[in-house]
């Protein structure tokens, strides 16, 4: 196993899901293997079986206060849910009156499989009634104005006890006579999922008529849950066959899952002889971790308040960090969280922390770190250690400053640096030799991230540019020029108005020394009237072959161009921008964009020719100005307004044609390797994730596979760009990457195969799952 993996887990992502406590797994095991008779069995065995499910019922009516209310045991919450609706809906379609209009309510920050239950089982029995979202404040409570105003014409109403993202709870009596003075009749459902065993519930003195739940949220195992439905509420079965539970839900029972209930309910009842703890415990537990974080992170926001929350959920975000980066430095600490909603791997944006107003990058950058009820002070007390380790590991990275860390055990920054927010990037280019900077593009949410690495680095910038001024946002450069280029003098894209200039067959260009090497600033107006490409070269007299990166802003974007149809826009200048960039630069130089919407890194004109056609036929002399724009103008037709919180630059194609790349095991990675002495291991973690690895495990032996990934080189994935810039003469070689869990791996794999590296794999699952 890799070092990571014996270190002990911290799982602090209980809002996913949980672990089966031993003493619920053990009564599932025992139920599996002596109490294993269908309870529809007349038999003793059975009988045994029927016994235990009844007593899971009534452990669970007492727990819940259920009075004269069914419970139904379910597969899970989806199926609670699916069960409530349709059983709403069928009987309110009996009553709907010709003529009038009817809304399905849900609140804005509903689990979504809430909303498109409701939209499925509205289409699907016909009765197209209007589906409406209630709107919540910032705290995440819901707009009773607006219900009031609403509810009087709704069929049915779902809301949440507990939200899953943020831990917010609803005041339910509140909410219940808001509705109910409106309309009585209403179908009212409530997602209890988050709620069991973090909040006091008694349903019978609720008029609420379904209350779904699930096991797995609390220790039990997965695919057993269950429903409670009032005495007076509709009822129509979903699932129909045998019989069992008395015809209200056929499918033989999951004995072992109640059984794991039954220990769980039994807990839950019995507070002196359980695993779980009682609410000031569980604040405290929240005190001390919210307190360890703000350590670790000085400017890091809480998303949510804690007053309107359950104890056990932290929803927060840091400045100048993306989810997925800090989900990766948790993850190499061994500490589990999630980004956002757990329930999609691929949303990058919460809905939830949208519906509450709360500012993009916030949403964007979203961590949920939650844990259960039967979390103990050893596990805490482990988890603030390691939160703390896990920032001060930043400091390998430059990302965070800290003052006690001498200077010297900081990696020394030499080359290209690419950061992002969102698809927008930011570009440094650091000289060792003379400790100068250059910054390119800097972003305003990059703005802090961006000083702390000149600092750390003792970098002096020699100039803070835009390549064009931008729409969508205030460029960071302003703040970061008051700092350090106060007495500068510059046009409104920073660039010195004192430099050199150049003169390259007959044309001239300033320029500015940075090191050794020369930036040259290369009018290319289109995408905006201001637009300025700036190549990097070592030789500004043999640009072709000697011009390691070009900066086009968003002239060349990868896979598309930018686009041409703002007010201060032309195609027409574009199309002659494209033919001077093409004259002046090699086909191998490495573009440089300030966005990139599909996670290529950078592209080259070779790569682009062959997959842009538009690009293609003006570099090739195929097409006339007007040509290219009216093409254009086609192109920028097919543009969406926004991707996230910002401004698409470009039309582009979401679904992109990514390679195939080769995939290793470690089984085979170990047998290829055995077999070539050519393969070249490319680590691309950032160094923080090192440290990390290395420093709190310092116990247990590398394994072999260990052995052999730590025999490559570390770039992290910041630093890609360079990587391929000084790797183009070594495009045959058999290079096989190597991240976390294999997404980052697979991505910069893409990327390089696209740029001409015929040999790329990467290690599928990572160091996660090597073993």
């Amino acid at each position: 196993m890799s070092q990571t993996a014996n270190l002990s887990q911290i799982y602090l992502d209980a809002n996913a899901t949980t672990p089966v406590l031993p003493q619920a797994a053990q009564a599932a095991m025992d139920a599996m293997q002596d109490l294993f008779g269908n309870p529809s069995s007349s038999h003793i065995t059975g009988l045994k079986a029927k016994n235990l499910m009844e007593q899971t019922r009534l452990r669970a009516k007492t727990l819940l206060g259920t009075g004269s209310g069914k419970l139904i045991f379910t597969s899970g919450a989806t199926e609670g849910i699916q069960t409530g609706i349709i059983s709403g809906l069928i009987k309110a379609k009996t009553q709907i009156q010709a003529g009038k209009k009817y809304t399905l309510l849900y609140g804005a920050t509903e689990h979504k499989a809430v909303p498109n239950s409701l939209a499925h089982w509205n289409e699907i029995l016909g009765i197209h009634a209007e589906i409406k979202s209630i709107p919540v404040d910032h705290t995440g409570e819901l707009d009773l104005e607006f219900i009031k105003n609403e509810v009087g014409n709704a069929l049915m109403i779902c809301t949440m006890a507990v939200n899953n993202e943020t831990g917010v709870y609803q005041d339910l009596q509140q909410l219940e006579h808001c509705i109910r003075e409106q309309n009585k009749e209403v179908f009212w459902l409530v997602d209890c999922v988050q709620a069991l065993g973090k909040r006091p519930i008694n349903l019978a003195t609720t008029s609420i008529d379904y209350a779904p739940f699930s096991g797995h949220k609390l220790y039990a195992p997965k695919g057993i849950g269950f429903i409670y439905i009032r005495d007076s509420a509709p009822f129509t079965p979903f699932i129909a066959g045998g019989g069992q539970e008395s015809g209200l839900r056929s499918g033989t029972e999951n004995l072992p899952g109640l059984a794991a209930l039954n220990v769980i309910f039994e807990m839950l009842l019995d507070k002196d002889n359980s695993s779980f703890y009682d609410v000031d415990t569980l604040t405290d537990y929240r005190r001390q971790l919210s307190h360890s974080l703000s350590q670790a992170f000085p400017d890091i926001v809480f998303n949510h308040k804690f007053k309107n929350s359950v104890p056990t959920t932290l929803n927060f975000a840091v400045p100048g960090f993306s989810s997925k980066e800090l989900m990766d430095l948790f993850d190499a600490a061994n500490i589990r969280v999630s980004s956002g909603s757990a329930c999609s791997s691929k949303v990058t944006r919460s809905f939830v922390l949208d519906a509450m107003g709360l500012p993009a990058w916030q949403s964007e950058s979203a961590i949920r770190l939650s844990f259960g009820p039967a979390m103990t002070q050893a596990e805490i007390d482990t988890a603030c250690l390691r939160i703390r380790s896990a920032a001060k590991a930043l400091t390998n990275s430059c990302l965070m400053l800290d003052d006690s860390q001498v200077l010297q055990d900081r990696a020394p920054l030499d080359g290209l640096v690419q950061l992002r927010s969102g698809s927008s990037c930011t570009w440094i280019y650091a000289d060792l030799k003379s400790k100068q900077a250059l910054v390119i593009d800097p972003l305003p949410e990059l703005e802090k991230r961006i000083d702390t690495l000149l600092q750390c680095q003792q970098l002096t910038p020699i100039a803070i540019l835009d390549t064009h001024g931008h729409a969508d946002h205030i460029s960071g450069r302003v703040g970061l020029a008051q700092k350090y280029l106060a007495t500068q003098k510059t046009d409104e894209l920073g660039w010195p108005t004192e430099t050199d200039i150049l003169t390259l067959a007959d044309e001239t260009y300033h320029s500015l020394a940075l090191g050794e090497l020369t930036l040259i600033k290369l009018p290319t107006p289109g995408h905006t009237d201001d637009s300025i490409s700036l190549l990097l070269t070592s030789d500004p007299h043999k640009l072709t072959t000697h011009t390691r990166y070009a900066f086009c802003g968003d002239t060349v974007l990868m896979g598309t161009l930018g686009r041409t149809n703002f007010a201060t826009s032309s195609a027409f200048l574009m199309y002659h921008s494209l033919k001077q960039i093409n004259r002046l630069i090699g086909q191998q130089t490495l573009i440089c964009a300030s966005h990139d919407y599909n996670n290529e890194f950078t592209t080259s004109l070779s790569a682009e020719v062959i997959r842009n056609p538009l690009l293609q036929a003006v570099l090739s002399g195929v097409l006339s100005e007007s040509q290219f724009a009216a093409r254009k103008a086609d192109l920028d037709a097919n543009l969406n307004d926004e991707v996230g919180s910002e401004i698409l630059c470009g039309a582009y194609n979401t679904d992109c044609d990514k390679a195939q790349i080769k995939e290793y095991n470690s089984a085979g990675l170990k047998l290829r390797l055995s077999t070539s002495t050519n393969v070249k291991i490319l680590d691309i973690r950032e160094p923080h994730e090192y440290a990390l690895q290395h420093n709190l495990d310092t116990t247990s032996e590398p394994s072999d596979i260990d052995n052999v990934l730590n025999t490559g080189i570390n770039i992290p994935m910041t630093r890609l760009v360079q990587f391929i810039q000084e790797h183009q003469s070594d495009k045959e070689s058999e290079w096989v990457l190597v991240c976390r869990s294999g997404s980052r791996s697979m991505v910069a794999a893409q990327a390089m195969h696209r740029l001409g590296f015929a040999n790329v794999a990467h290690l599928k699952g990572g160091y996660a799952l090597s073993s």
